[in-house]
Parts: structure tokens; C-alpha cells; sequence
């Protein structure tokens, strides 16, 4: 059994990602905290191996926890879930060791998957047996710190993927999701879903453009 915390200052919200875990085989929480002082005291008393950590706190940054909690020796895996979606917000977190990323707002099915997934790697590295190099590179690979690229959420297709990442590497400046749905020749809907995604994970930034009225216009650049 995977104990977690989940630290979020919304309570509603908390009570919301706690139903979610206690439905995923594997996995209970054990504990939920809504500020930063509480979250570390939180994982010194109840020692979970998984914090789903929000980094909008009232008291500190999410990522402020994370220091903290590794300062009092403490291993415990983290999984950011934000609504941040700057890149530098990403890119911290995968420094700080986070094993995943997961956007706000987020279904359960999202979620489940990221936690199978980590389920999975923990399994594998339990069960690791190092002999050789090639043994090594496996460890580093399942533990992520190999880089490898993000999974695609559920109803994007590698290939599309591939096309969006091109039109944006091979772009000089930005581009927004309709010149990239028509470089692309996809949706603009679509094309929106795909820049997100890379921008959720760090692999391109995001910048708004103001026009006379109206929304800002979102626009996207490859930065990975």
C-alpha cells in the first residue's frame, strides 16, 4: 500500500484529489494539509511515500515544502499538482525532484494514470538489481532521472504530436493555435490541446499578446 498526502489550500478541492486517490487500487491517504507548515509537519508525523503537493500555498511556495522536507531527511516522493503553467514552474519541479506534473483542473482518469505509472516505476526499482551499466541506465530510466519525453494525455496521437512539435521548433518566434493549426492542418481546438500539453510539461513557453479588446491572445515557442 502507497500512503499520500495530499497538501492543498482548498479544502473542497483536497477532499476532492482524496476521493480520487482512496479509488485507485494500491493507493490511501493518510493525510491532507492546506499550508506549507502544515504539509511538513504532516509528513514528519505520518512518513507518507507519496505528497501530492499543490504549489500555491498560503504561507509558501509548494516547492519551499519540498526543501524543507528534504532539509529534515525525509524521502518521500512528490507529485506537483498546480495550475501553474509557466515553464520555469515545471522546470523547478523537475529539479526539485517531482516524479510528475499534473495540470489543474484535472479528471480522475488523469490522475489515476499518473499514479499507476508511479506505482509501477516504485515496483521496478524495488525489485532492481544493478550488475552492470546497462543495469544502471535501467534504474536511472524508470526512476526519470534520464530524461525522457512526457506521456501524451489520453486522446492526443504521437504523430500529431510530432507535427506540433516540428511546426514550433522549426517557427522563428511564436506561433498561436490557429497559424499552428494551419501549418499543421489540424483544428484549432486541437491544435490548442497540443501546445498546452508542451507548455504543461516545460517544452515551450507561453506568452499573451493584448490586442484592442478582448482576451489576450496565447501564443507558444519551443524552448526543450
Amino acid at each position: 500500500m502507497i500512503d499520500v498526502l495530499v497538501v492543498d489550500d482548498d479544502f473542497m478541492v483536497a477532499r476532492i484529489h482524496r476521493g480520487f486517490v482512496e479509488r485507485i487500487d494500491g493507493f490511501r491517504v493518510v493525510g491532507t494539509a492546506s499550508t506549507g507548515e502544515q504539509a511538513v509537519a504532516a509528513v514528519d508525523q505520518l512518513r507518507p511515500d507519496l505528497v501530492l503537493l499543490d504549489l500555491y500555498l498560503p504561507d509558501m511556495f509548494g516547492l519551499d515544502v519540498v526543501t524543507r522536507i528534504r532539509a529534515a531527511r525525509h524521502d518521500c516522493d512528490v507529485l506537483v499538482i498546480s495550475a501553474a503553467r509557466e515553464a520555469e514552474a515545471v522546470r523547478r519541479a523537475v529539479r526539485y525532484g517531482a516524479v510528475n506534473y499534473l495540470l489543474k483542473p484535472f479528471g480522475f482518469d488523469e490522475l489515476r494514470t499518473r499514479l499507476e505509472q508511479y506505482a509501477a516505476r516504485r515496483a521496478a526499482l524495488r525489485a532492481a538489481v544493478v550488475a552492470d551499466q546497462a543495469d544502471v541506465d535501467r534504474v536511472l530510466s524508470r526512476s526519470g532521472s534520464v530524461a525522457t519525453a512526457p506521456a501524451l494525455p489520453r486522446g492526443l496521437s504521437p504523430e500529431t504530436a510530432e507535427l506540433v512539435e516540428r511546426a514550433l521548433r522549426e517557427h522563428e518566434g511564436t506561433l498561436s493555435a490557429s497559424e499552428c493549426a494551419d501549418r499543421v492542418g489540424i483544428s484549432r481546438v486541437s491544435a490548442r490541446r497540443y501546445l498546452e500539453h508542451y507548455a504543461g510539461t516545460g517544452r515551450a513557453e507561453v506568452s499573451l499578446k493584448y490586442g484592442a479588446a478582448g482576451r489576450p491572445e496565447r501564443r507558444y515557442a519551443w524552448v526543450a
